[in-house]
C-alpha cells in the first residue's frame, strides 16, 4: 500500500511541476478546426478568441461550417447566443460564400480571425490575430 501512495504521490509531484512550468503568456491551443487563415496587415491580437468560451465560426477551403469543432447549417448562425462571434475562413474560399456566412451572422459583433503578416511564415503557436466587423442590424 506505502509502494502506491508513494507512487501516486510520485505522479502528482510531477505533474503538477509541468503545469507550472507553462509559460503564461503563451497561448493554449484549444481545439479547432485547422484553415489557412488569410494574412492582413491590419489585423491586432485577438487573445479572446483563444478563450474557451469565446464562440468560433470556421468555414473550410472545402465549403463546410463549424461552430468550435462541431458541423452546423448556415441557418443555425442566427441563433447564436454570443454578442461576439469569431470567424476564421480558410484564404481559398470563395468571397461570395463568406458574405453569405457573414450575413447568416446579422446582429452580432464579427471579428474576422487572420495571420499577422509577420506571424504568417512561421510554425510557432501565437495568439489569434482578427479584424473586427461591424454588420448592420436588421
Amino acid at each position: 500500500m506505502k509502494f502506491i501512495l508513494r507512487n501516486l504521490f510520485f505522479a502528482l509531484l510531477i505533474v503538477s511541476a509541468a503545469l507550472a512550468q507553462q509559460d503564461p503568456t503563451k497561448p493554449m491551443l484549444r481545439k479547432g478546426i485547422s484553415v489557412q487563415m488569410p494574412v492582413s496587415i491590419q489585423a491586432t491580437e485577438m487573445r479572446e478568441a483563444d478563450e474557451q468560451d469565446a464562440t468560433v465560426v470556421t468555414l473550410t477551403a472545402e465549403g463546410n461550417l463549424f461552430v468550435g469543432i462541431q458541423p452546423v447549417q448556415l441557418s443555425s448562425l442566427s441563433k447564436l447566443k454570443a454578442p461576439t462571434v469569431y470567424m476564421k475562413a480558410d484564404a481559398r474560399v470563395p468571397y461570395q460564400r463568406v458574405l453569405t456566412v457573414l450575413d447568416a451572422l446579422r446582429g452580432h459583433s464579427v471579428v474576422l480571425l487572420t495571420s499577422s503578416p509577420s506571424r504568417a511564415q512561421t510554425s510557432e503557436i501565437t495568439w489569434p490575430y482578427g479584424v473586427t466587423v461591424i454588420l448592420g442590424h436588421d
